[in-house]
């Protein structure tokens, strides 16, 4: 085997760990020079390095190798970055990764997470993204400012003044009250579940019950979802879920069929859950907050 030294010897009867390595001569003669002791197994198909600590120190040195890869993916995507910047007054180069920061807005969401390594700092607002990432936040680059400038108050404004008087902000306003109604239509034959993470066209939440009230289709096509011909509906109760409740429901192995949407319920995946969770981390900080405040206000004068 050239360089490699075969080993035709039952290293199943031997205390030591084994290892795939990629097939170029550079990351061999390393993984030489780290494990003098290490041979290559025929039977086996790989590296078996001796020892009882082997697989830990085969850990680690992957580890270190993975590092040393990232660090040079990202020296690259600092060059690159150079010779061809982003400019952008969402985006900052800083020494360790890109920063970005814009108004808050679905469609950026989902944009940055499609991002490889792309990272949420929450107690600084931000989403970083490392350098070795460029070529991908490149290519979605320009939906993500588009969105975030969607979302400037002055954006918001001048929409919410485009539409005064108009039938879309009529229609709006519909949706809007419709929400406030916390119902939701669902098959009289095909309830969901109660009282557990149930995904829905408005997003995942916790079915109460029903008190079997008919739910016109004109209203259920409008505001939910197409409303099936020859299919009863009744309004069941819905609330919000909490963030531990959130937290420890179990994802879908699979995103919902075609038919469970027309259903208009499911069990939501990990990405629906993400989402979610991350909303409902949202609302606690502001009862947190908002908390803090009433505390604040009723403290007596002269109180520290």
């Amino acid at each position: 085997m050239n360089e490699e030294t075969s080993d035709q010897s039952p290293t199943s009867a031997r205390m030591g760990a084994t290892t795939d390595l990629p097939h170029d001569r550079i990351t061999v003669a390393r993984f030489r020079k780290a494990f003098p002791r290490a041979r290559w197994s025929d039977r086996l198909n790989a590296w078996f390095v001796p020892g009882r600590t082997a697989e830990k120190r085969i850990s680690r040195w992957l580890a270190e190798m993975e590092a040393q890869a990232d660090a040079f993916a990202d020296e690259k995507g600092r060059d690159a970055f150079a010779f061809e910047p982003i400019k952008s007054r969402y985006l900052e180069a800083a020494p360790t990764a890109f920063q970005i920061r814009t108004p808050y807005s679905r469609a950026t969401v989902d944009e940055i997470r499609e991002i490889p390594y792309a990272r949420w700092v929450d107690d600084r607002r931000l989403w970083t993204v490392p350098y070795r990432s460029i070529d991908e936040l490149r290519q979605r680059w320009p939906a993500i400012e588009a969105a975030a400038e969607r979302s400037e108050p002055e954006a918001r404004r001048a929409r919410r003044e485009a539409i005064k008087g108009t039938q879309e902000e009529e229609a709006s306003k519909a949706r809007a009250r419709e929400r406030r109604r916390k119902r939701y239509p669902v098959h009289a034959n095909d309830p969901p579940p109660l009282d557990r993470a149930v995904g829905t066209h408005i997003g995942i939440v916790f079915f109460t019950g029903t008190d079997g009230e008919l739910a016109d289709p004109p209203t259920v096509t409008e505001f939910y979802f197409p409303a099936a011909e020859s299919e009863d509906y009744v309004w069941a109760s819905w609330r919000s879920g909490s963030l531990e409740e959130l937290a420890t429901t179990w994802p879908a192995r699979t995103p919902p069929t075609q038919s469970e949407r027309d259903r208009g319920w499911w069990m939501p995946d990990l990405e629906e859950l993400r989402i979610a969770r991350r909303d409902a981390k949202s609302r606690q900080r502001a009862q947190k907050r908002k908390q803090r405040g009433n505390a604040s206000s009723e403290r007596p004068a002269g109180n520290p």
